[in-house]
């Protein structure tokens, strides 16, 4: 004898293959938010960072920072988070000068550093330079902000302007819009 299949048997067995076949549409939009999302988290996250960076088989600096974390973006970049130093060598590998400051960014694509917050640059002869940002570009070996500046020499004397621009041992500062508080014999100008 056999049996007929009954209308509640094709009601439930249509019921599942639409749940099933529902249940597998993706929206587009949400997986492109899934997307992007995942293109800004970090790809690596490295501590106690120290990279010599070197041309020619010549030591130009080196990066020392407690935290590196590196995004794979359109444009990579590696964030230093936790403070930063870059040491700058002569060819004779003596300092040629430094730069400490709360946060940086190294840009791949563009070869340049850029400096964030309390930043603190200091060349051979020890004159201090202070901003709240700096960038280095490795293509030109310039150092340059756009925002105010403020350089104290070892005698004292100040010079401040809104901008500036010098070579990556700070040798040769040019600042823009600048004003000055000079010594000349001890006494202030």
């Amino acid at each position: 004898m056999r049996t007929r299949p009954t209308y509640l048997n094709i009601y439930i067995a249509a019921f599942f293959a639409a749940m099933f076949f529902s249940a597998c549409e993706n929206d587009l939009k949400k997986v492109q938010e899934i997307a992007a999302a995942d293109a800004t988290k970090p790809i690596q996250r490295t501590t106690d960072v120290d990279l010599i960076f070197s041309d020619s088989a010549k030591v130009k600096f080196r990066v020392t920072a407690p935290l590196l974390i590196e995004y794979a973006t359109k444009k990579p970049y590696k964030e230093l988070p936790k403070s930063v130093k870059i040491v700058f060598y002569n060819a004779d590998m003596q300092e040629d000068g430094n730069i400490v400051a709360d946060t940086a960014y190294m840009r791949n694509e563009d070869k340049l550093i850029e400096f964030r917050r309390n930043v603190v640059a200091t060349n051979k002869e020890g004159s201090v330079y202070k901003s709240d940002e700096l960038f280095y570009d490795m293509t030109t070996n310039e150092v340059y902000s756009r925002k105010k500046v403020v350089m104290t020499k070892v005698d004292g004397d100040v010079m401040t302007g809104t901008s500036f621009k010098s070579t990556d041992g700070l040798n040769h500062p040019v600042f823009q819009n600048a004003t000055a508080i000079i010594h000349v014999n001890g006494e202030e100008l």
